[in-house]
């Protein structure tokens, strides 16, 4: 294929009739769509182990690659709850009449055509075509080679359903892999209205820099948990364990761990037993190194100033000791990526102050950054987490996949 344009044509024209079906069509589909999923289980993980099979065992990413019938179940569950989700376009802001007579009235619509791109996750392309589906827009997803088989017979069950309400398969279309296709993506400004870059730090770098189109990032999550001195030191290991382990590829888990040289010396030996059934890598400072070093943990070592301020993305964080909040506060300004952050601690004003001062998506007090999730918060399913501030901040879903338009009414009113 010489030219993606094609494409992206028919895509921009196929919008109109995704905007066209009504609130409960929209609905329909989605569910139509849930039960397709898990009528074809079988040929999605089938599917699905192509890809795994490609995939070094040692790669961080192969998790977040695999679909096993859990998952798939969870999908299918995710279609219908988008599907329950109130319709967010046609939703009025402002309604008045201005001293000329004009009526006017400003509403939401849909963004048009979304363009995503993605890494090695299949789920986000069940994930990105019901949430544009429900909000009335069409999307052109650009997976990564590591996904190519699972997308592409996800995205076949999508125009299976598309077909079945009269809707072109180009509502939903996925691109070729090749990156030599990125650059003409993010210059489409004819006929992608907005572009979605989720995947490493380096993918959303090279979209913001490179992007004609405008650009929603979802960054990467470089995310801290301070244990203050007051915190409840048993809850606060929980906290920090479930945060690193329980899907350490997840861009909430846990990166760095900030301890108050008060309690360090109680708090990090406490980490030891779960942090070895996981095999958890930890990168100290000097102080901490030599307190898990006194524990006999086996996995440690020297950390840089590398690894701070890394998104790790497996098995590993950094552990940092600081000198009270401030110290906290300081070290998060500096090397958090703004995604998610937490506080353990009983201290109502500390908890208070990290709250209105730290600079994030998320801030947490006393529960784990892994919470960050558009499901969890009951927004339905998300296309990712966003760093920015403007337009959307945190799980960017439906509620966000639409803009303003103002409507007009007169009566023969002119403007000289």
């Amino acid at each position: 294929m010489e030219s993606i344009v094609p494409q992206l044509k028919e895509a921009r024209e196929a919008s109109a009739a995704v905007r066209r079906l009504t609130d409960r069509q929209r609905a329909d589909l989605l569910i139509n769509l849930a039960a397709k999923v898990l009528a074809n289980a079988e040929n999605i993980i089938a599917e699905n182990q192509k890809d795994l099979d490609l995939m070094d065992d040692a790669d961080p990413k192969k998790d977040r690659l695999l679909l096993n019938q859990k998952r798939i179940n969870e999908l299918a569950q995710s279609l219908i709850e988008v599907a329950g989700l109130p319709d967010p376009t046609g939703e009025v802001f402002v309604e008045k009449t201005i001293q000329q007579g004009l009526s006017l009235k400003k509403i939401a619509v849909p963004l048009g055509v979304v363009g995503v791109i993605y890494e090695s996750r299949p789920n986000v392309t069940i994930d990105v075509a019901s949430l544009c589906l429900r909000s009335a827009n069409a999307c052109v997803l650009k997976g990564g080679k590591e996904a190519q088989h699972s997308n592409t017979y996800l995205v076949g069950l999508i125009h299976e359903s598309l077909a079945e309400f009269g809707v072109p398969s180009a509502a939903v279309t996925l691109l070729p892999t090749g990156r030599e296709f990125v650059a003409e993506l993010l210059t489409a400004i004819q006929y992608v209205d907005i572009i979605i870059p989720r995947g490493s730090e380096g993918l959303i770098k090279f979209v913001r820099q490179n992007s004609l189109v405008p650009t929603i990032e979802t960054g990467a999550g470089v995310c801290h948990t301070y244990i203050e001195k007051t915190g409840d030191l048993d809850k606060g290991a929980q906290i920090v364990v479930n945060a690193k382990v329980s899907k350490p590829a997840a861009c909430n888990a846990l990166d760095t761990v900030l301890v108050d040289r008060e309690v360090a010396g109680t708090f990090l030996p406490k980490l030891k037993e779960d942090f070895i059934k996981w095999n958890v890598e930890v990168f100290a400072d000097e102080e901490s190194f030599d307190i898990l070093q006194k524990v006999e943990y086996p996995y440690l070592q020297h950390a840089s100033e590398d690894d701070f301020g890394k998104e790790f993305l497996d098995f590993k964080c950094s552990v940092k000791i600081v000198d009270g909040l401030e110290d906290a506060l300081k070290q998060i300004e500096n090397y958090s990526s703004r995604h998610s952050e937490a506080i353990i601690s009983t201290n109502e004003e500390a908890i208070e102050t990290f709250l209105k001062e730290v600079d994030a998506a998320s801030v947490y007090a006393n529960a784990s950054t892994r919470f960050t999730d558009g499901g969890v918060f009951a927004l339905g399913a998300e296309i990712g987490i966003s760093t920015q501030k403007l337009h959307a901040r945190g799980p960017f879903a439906l509620e966000k996949l639409v803009t303003e338009k103002w409507i007009v009414k007169g009566d023969g009113q002119v403007r000289w």
